[in-house]
């Protein structure tokens, strides 16, 4: 049969309809057991009244009131259709009225039907647990890219920065510094709107010139909880963050990195990451000071419970390494038995990694704590031109016969962010990190714990 324009409509209704309440009636969503319950709920009063009704209806059964109630007037099979319907109609009216009335205002925000916020809450409630360590700008990449797969993300943050605001903070209040600490809480914050910017916003004249408010905030609330830690919580819930933000330790740390001179005849030992990028020369070695500096407990046991763990991209020197050189946190990433991938930069980095291709990373890496800190290494392999005037250099990916690839599965794709392409895309890079981890995933037991994440890759990357 052929459908007529005016048809077109309310078939286009029906599968809006059917689509809805499919999604309602997803497994797993803990929805359809508390149906079951009030529809039970609701046959046992029924059935109750029921009875009152038929002990009434036998001592009275002339009243037109029984007559009216029990529907005496209509043949006993229509009584029982009309009954259903009636009851029917009343529970998905009043359920839709409270659903508006109640919930509605609690999706209205976010611009989503209730039960696309419920659904996405549960599926990324099941979601993996998912461990990032890093710091800059690289770190927020990867929390914002997997976001919308999982709540369970944990960003584990470098605590070396000496430079800028998070610097004057800590050298004048004595706290933690915050910016890394800062920009990793808005990139999990539910919805990055008003108040995730006015954590970001930064003064540009008077006393406070330099100073982030959310720094500055941090400082506050670690003056006021204790330690940083219980600001992060406590900040936390200000932004409704989907994860937690941890620091790597919470000692007072210097990155200090041993420097060969541009002759090669010398060594020189500068102190401070911000000094770091800017004191010429090639990278021998980086160390912690002091050396020997204990991860925060709740960093290991994320480590050691994840299912998946990121480590990078950001500055290979002055984010990542200090992170790793943490004692404690190589070790527990080794214990891991979830699949570990290493996300290259898609640029060198001026005054770190300039002339450095993919495998100088890695081998920068396994020099300062050994191999086995990660299985996977994820390199971009586009190279969009540059505007004119931007001085960025891509890295080189490995050559093929190259030895990391014999030790590491390195998969390669497309991971730049077109309008800045030294820069990762968080769409790309989930992507990414879906392909590698399959990749990674040799039995049932790992495509399931792909599947359970990424497969339906429903945030339309």
């Amino acid at each position: 049969m052929q459908h007529t324009p005016a048809s077109a409509p309310v078939k286009g209704r029906l599968a809006r309809h059917w689509r809805f309440m499919r999604k309602w009636l997803t497994p797993g969503l803990g929805v359809k057991r508390w149906v079951i319950l009030l529809s039970l709920g609701i046959v046992g009063i029924s059935l109750a009244f029921a009875h009152l009704f038929w002990e009434i209806a036998r001592d009275n059964p002339a009243s037109p009131l029984v007559q009216f109630l029990t529907m005496q007037y209509l043949p006993p099979y229509a009584r029982i259709v009309a009954g259903v319907v009636v009851g029917l109609a009343a529970i998905a009216i009043a359920i839709m009225e409270l659903n508006r009335s109640i919930l509605a205002p609690l999706a209205r925000g976010r611009g989503e039907a209730l039960v696309d916020v419920v659904y996405s809450h549960n599926k990324r409630q099941r979601g993996l647990r998912v461990v990032a360590l890093g710091g800059g700008t690289g770190l927020p990449v990867v929390l914002r890219s997997l976001k919308p797969q999982t709540r369970n993300l944990t960003a584990i943050v470098t605590m070396a920065d000496d430079g800028g605001s998070s610097g004057k903070l800590r050298q004048e209040l004595g706290v933690q510094p915050p910016g890394d600490l800062r920009n990793n809480v808005v990139a999990l914050a539910g919805d990055e709107d008003l108040m995730a910017q006015l954590m970001q916003y930064r003064f540009e004249q008077g006393a406070l010139e330099g100073h982030s408010l959310g720094n500055l905030f941090l400082s506050a609330l670690a003056d006021i909880t204790g330690s940083m830690d219980r600001a992060l919580a406590e900040v936390g819930k200000v932004l409704a963050i989907e994860g937690q933000v941890l620091p790597s330790t919470t000692r007072d740390v210097q990155l200090v990195a041993e420097i060969r001179s541009e002759d090669g005849k010398s060594l020189r030992r500068i102190e401070g990451e911000s000094n770091i990028p800017k004191a010429g020369g090639q990278i021998v070695r980086v160390l912690l000071s002091p050396e020997n500096v204990a991860a925060y407990p709740d960093s290991i046991r994320a480590i050691l419970s994840a299912d998946l763990i990121v480590i990078g991209p950001g500055s290979l020197f002055t984010s990542i390494l200090p992170n790793l050189l943490v004692n404690g946190i190589a070790e527990a990433i080794r214990a891991s038995h979830a699949p570990r991938i290493y996300v290259c930069n898609i640029a060198a980095q001026a005054g770190e990694t300039e002339g450095f291709g993919v495998a100088d990373h890695v081998l920068a890496l396994e020099r300062h704590v050994g191999r086995g800190v990660f299985d996977v290494v994820l390199a971009n392999n586009a190279y969009p031109t540059l505007n004119a005037g931007v001085n960025t250099h891509y890295v080189a990916p490995a050559p093929p016969d190259h030895e990391i690839r014999s030790r590491y599965l390195v998969h390669e794709a497309d991971l730049t962010d077109l309008a800045r392409p030294w820069r990762h895309n968080p769409a790309k890079l989930a992507r990414a990190i879906t392909e590698a981890v399959a990749l990674r995933q040799s039995t049932a037991n790992g495509a399931e714990l792909v599947a359970s994440m990424f497969s339906t890759q429903e945030h339309r990357l």
